[in-house]
């Protein structure tokens, strides 16, 4: 998959919790894991600008782009 997902990089630099980012955003845990796991098929922008206002961070600390023939 050529977007991977940094939550747990952002939650590791501002020493929060999965739960706590989950209450702070308003989406269930099992959804965040989903998210952190790069499980997930889509994001609204929405859950992405609430994720970037708690983490106090930009789309681009979250989202990065690794094409296929370097994973």
């Amino acid at each position: 998959m050529p977007i991977i997902v940094n939550i747990d990089v952002m939650l590791a630099k501002r020493k929060m919790s999965a739960s706590e980012l989950a209450e702070k955003v308003g989406i269930t845990l099992p959804n965040l894991s989903i998210l952190k796991n790069n499980k997930a098929k889509a994001i609204r922008f929405s859950t992405l600008e609430a994720l970037c206002k708690a983490l106090d961070c930009q789309p681009g600390d979250i989202l990065e782009y690794q094409p296929d023939d370097q994973v």
